[in-house]
């Protein structure tokens, strides 16, 4: 192939873009897996549907660069709460988005899976995982499937030898320095106006400050979000992470 038609950078932490010899490489040097926990939905008009995992997938692009590991492809799939009306499904925040409890099926959102076979799904990747060779899992990003993941983890970590992390600092008291603690507010503009600036568009939220943005839960984006605060999240769970993940390697692998 032609130098100029290659994006594949040969410092790559993206598992679908290794070589099996640059595989190899990053896993005996950290064998640590990032599995962004996604989905396709509704977050705001100035978001993207895939908001949560590129937002989990860009950090740890980050972190895999500062501390090592291997940042698997984003998940699409994830649970959450579920409701049937007149045979229509409704999820997420197509329930939670509306004060007067009245669910509306928000545009683009297609991710809803059982809690049983979300489950099922992530037993079967950490199988994987393990067989591979991996030590260590981090998962991380919509907020009812990373849940999910911490609620079962001590359980998958006996039954798969793993050590299982996720990126919410249970020792930080402000949940708004943290990675994806609302939905579509603040927090999560932030970020994605940190790592993804050109697919924010603030534009198409209401120009009237009064009117509240559809579907979006948090500190209104309009008033408290900037790439600056989004830097700055990622910097201190960056530096939180790190530590984390080199006490997990010691414990490990005896590396640090």
């Amino acid at each position: 192939m032609p130098e100029e038609m290659s994006n594949v950078s040969e410092d790559t932490v993206l598992y679908a873009e290794l070589t099996p010899l640059a595989f190899r490489q990053r896993l005996a040097a950290a064998p640590i897996a990032y599995l962004p926990l996604g989905t396709l939905e509704w977050h705001g008009e100035h978001l993207p549907l895939g908001s949560d995992g590129l937002q989990s997938q860009g950090f740890f692009t980050h972190l895999a660069r500062r501390v090592g590991g291997i940042v698997l492809p984003m998940l699409f799939l994830g649970t959450d709460q579920h409701r049937v009306i007149n045979e229509r499904a409704f999820y997420g925040m197509d329930i939670f988005g509306f004060a007067d409890e009245s669910p509306q099926q928000l545009t683009g959102s297609a991710y809803w899976v059982d809690e049983t076979l979300f489950k099922s799904l992530l037993e079967s990747i950490l199988y994987q995982l393990a067989r591979a060779g991996f030590k260590i899992v981090v998962a991380h990003g919509h907020g009812p499937s990373t849940k999910c993941f911490d609620r079962h983890s001590a359980e998958w970590s006996r039954k798969f030898d793993l050590e299982l992390l996720i990126c919410w600092d249970a020792t930080n008291e402000s949940t708004e320095t943290g990675i994806q603690t609302d939905h579509a507010a603040a927090n999560e503009t932030s970020l994605m106006m940190a790592l993804y600036p050109t697919m924010v568009k603030m534009e198409r939220l209401p120009a009237e400050m009064s009117v509240w943005p559809q579907a979006i839960i948090g500190k209104d984006p309009r008033l408290h979000a900037s790439p600056e605060i989004g830097r700055e999240i990622i910097r201190r769970n960056l530096a939180w992470m790190e530590n984390v993940l080199r006490q997990a390697l010691l414990k490990t692998t005896g590396q640090f």
